[in-house]
Parts: structure tokens; sequence; C-alpha cells
């Protein structure tokens, strides 16, 4: 598999990574550097203990990273997540929760994309 293919593999804009980031060689770079961000690890602790403050900052940076490297499936998702969270002080957590469920999912199906890429 090559790079484009892990693109198309969990829906990703590969066109528009590449012409943010100019060479195919930092799209590699920085796919195989999101396997080891922390973003998405916190914001399911932060929801876990009901740290809705925590949890808002860091939807909001896994939606900025996920955007910068087009990661579309968890941008979308994440993004309603994010808008969800900004009003820390009264969040619906029924809603926040569904929400990250479909971010987990999209997370899940972009790291295995990004896994079966590193491998081959």
């Amino acid at each position: 598999m090559n790079i484009k293919g892990c693109y198309e593999a969990f829906g990703g804009d590969y066109d528009d990574v590449l012409a943010r980031l100019s060479k195919e060689e930092r799209v590699e770079k920085y796919i195989i550097r999101f396997l080891d961000d922390q973003s998405f690890v916190q914001l399911k602790a932060a929801l876990a203990e009901g740290n809705t403050e925590l949890a808002f900052r860091a939807a909001h940076t896994l939606k900025g990273v996920a955007q910068n490297l087009s990661l579309t499936p968890i941008y979308e998702m994440d993004f309603e997540l994010t808008e969800t969270l900004r009003n820390y002080n009264s969040v619906d957590m029924d809603l926040a929760k569904a929400q990250f469920e479909k971010t987990q999912e999209a997370y899940n199906k972009v790291i295995e994309a990004i896994k079966a890429y590193k491998e081959s």
C-alpha cells in the first residue's frame, strides 16, 4: 500500500494534504507521527472523568491535527464534538458521549489504515 492508498482506505483527502505539505515524504512522516499523538487518548480519559474543560482542549487539538493532515473522517466527527464541548461549563454529556463514539469509530478506522500502511 502506498500513502495515497492509505488515505483512500480511510476516506482522507490525499490531494489536500499533499498540497499543504508539498512533498509525499512529509505526508508520510507526519501521518506516521499521528500514531503517537496523545490528543485522542487525552480526550477519552477526560470524558471518562467528566472533565469537560480538558475534554474540550483535547478535542480541539485533535480536530486541528486531523484538519492539517486531511484526516477527514476524524475531523468531521470531532468538529461536532468540539462544538458540543466548547461551552464546557454546561455540556450535554449524553450528546458528547454519542459524538465521541462516532469520533472513536473514525479514529480507529484511520489508525488501522495507517498501521497497515506502515507495515506494508
